[in-house]
């Protein structure tokens, strides 16, 4: 791995020491070595196809609560060690703690399909794939007029050393196909889209998810959107659906719970803990170490070995989200979720997969409950701003009437709270579905999952028409 590019434990061991010259607290080093392709399909042809290597070294210092960050993609010796010294700028408090002798480790579980990735598969093999997602949509219907796929493939090979003695390396694969599908029918234009993927090679899409459903997915949601109508506004029951609804987690909770955000009391929730902040029939966690998930990791990146994160327990605000600065400034336990986008990025709190956990009850029996309401089962995105409230925008919901799903619905925006939607979660259902997503934050995107099963909230304002 690191060794074909002339780096070894005695270079890796040289920078850190470089990098505490001026005293600090911490350092570490992140190596990475990333191939990725990309392949873009729209009016029938193959519009674009991408190849693209990253590789680069990431040094960090840590004095107090200041970090120094620097990087290069010039893997030198000497260029390393310029590095180092620009990284320990910030570094003043003349400590010297010496940098322990580097022990090197294997991680423990192997969460990752390595076999067969795509970034190895030749290109007709990949056209091939894609070229099935996008005629399974434009296909389906006559009143598809048009469609788009895409397939992103990534391998990263990753190694990090500190100061604490820690040298450990991992290899992550990453693959996605999505497809979109246009729908016109008179003057009704429609749009939807699907995707599937995660930490697996080839075989994801012979065994596991067929490029032809994703597609087909795509096109029947676009074809039922022609029909649908704009509900009603107002106040109303709100039954989130378990296929997307993971978004809406993420957002507007799982946010809210990373340490960062904790720390510099910009999150709602910065002085919750302990407390009961939803409905005793809510547990959420947060595990990275879930096999093949979008947002799995063998070790964060800082080193850390994943885990299952408890953050609320029956209603209880119990855990946070925290990388190596946040634990230490909260004086937490670390519990692996350091991450950052590449070797140019500095490591933050962030999720993994997100979930609230399974309930007791059948999805069906949740809608008998509602008289009038509305039923959420796909998204097209939302916002939260530091407060704790947002808005999502659903992209095909359905009418509950009297128990039952009603007509197909478009055009809704979910408004509310967080802190109010975690009191209002009334019914939680009994299955579960995952949404896959890429989640920004201080400008870095990462490879997320958010799950959640059918819920319902007694109440939330619904935009709709003459909506707000």
């Amino acid at each position: 791995m690191y060794q074909n590019f002339g780096l070894d434990k005695n270079i890796f061991s040289g920078i850190l020491s470089e990098a505490l010259a001026n005293g600090g607290d911490f350092a570490d080093i992140y190596f990475q070595h990333s191939l990725s392709n990309s392949i873009n399909m729209e009016e029938d042809i193959i519009k674009s196809t991408s190849e693209h290597v990253t590789l680069g070294v990431g040094i960090r210092v840590i004095d107090g609560d200041q970090t120094g960050y620097a990087f290069t993609n010039d893997l030198s010796q000497e260029k390393l060690l310029e590095t180092a010294r620009s990284a320990s700028f910030i570094a003043r408090n003349k400590k010297n703690l010496p940098a322990l002798n580097l022990n090197e480790t294997n991680v423990r579980n192997v969460l990752y399909d390595l076999k067969n990735p795509l970034v190895n598969t030749e290109i007709p093999v990949l056209i091939d794939l894609v070229k099935k997602g996008y005629f399974a949509a434009k296909n389906h219907d006559s009143r598809i007029i048009k469609a788009s796929a895409s397939l992103n493939s990534n391998l990263s090979y990753i190694t990090i050393a500190n100061s604490e003695g820690l040298l450990i390396s991992d290899v992550r694969p990453q693959i996605r196909l999505m497809v979109s599908a246009t729908a016109l029918d008179g003057s009704s234009k429609t749009t939807a889209m699907s995707n599937d993927g995660g930490r697996y090679g080839l075989n994801f899409f012979t065994t596991i998810s067929k490029p032809e459903d994703i597609g087909k997915k795509a096109a029947e949601e676009a074809i039922l959107l022609l029909t649908a109508v704009t509900p009603p506004s107002g106040e109303m029951p709100v039954v989130l659906g378990n296929e997307e609804s993971g978004v809406m987690i993420h957002e507007a909770i799982g946010h809210p719970l990373e340490a960062d955000s904790i720390h510099n009391k910009t999150s709602v929730l910065w002085n919750k803990f302990g407390e009961m902040v939803s409905n005793p029939n809510v547990t959420i966690y947060d595990n990275a170490a879930i096999p093949y998930y979008r947002g799995s990791l063998n070790i964060d990146d800082e080193g850390w070995e994943t885990e299952d994160v408890l953050l609320v327990e029956k209603g209880k605000l119990v855990g946070f989200m925290n990388d190596y600065l946040s634990a230490k400034q909260l004086g937490h336990s670390r519990n692996g979720h350091g991450r950052r986008q590449s070797y140019q990025s500095i490591p933050i709190p962030r999720m993994n997969n997100t979930v609230l956990a399974r309930g007791e009850h059948e999805p069906a029996e949740i809608l008998t409950t509602v008289n009038k309401g509305i039923y959420a089962k796909s998204f097209q995105g939302g916002m939260v701003n530091g407060t704790g409230k947002f808005t999502f925008t659903v992209n095909l919901g359905y009418m509950i009437e009297n128990g039952k799903l009603a007509e197909p619905i478009k055009n809704v925006t979910l408004i509310g709270n967080n802190l109010e939607i975690l009191q209002r979660i009334e019914m939680v259902g009994n299955d579960m579905g995952f949404f896959l997503g890429t989640c920004g934050k201080q400008g870095q995107s990462v490879a997320v999952t958010a799950g959640t099963p059918t819920l319902k909230i007694s109440h939330m304002t619904v935009g709709g028409k003459n909506g707000k």
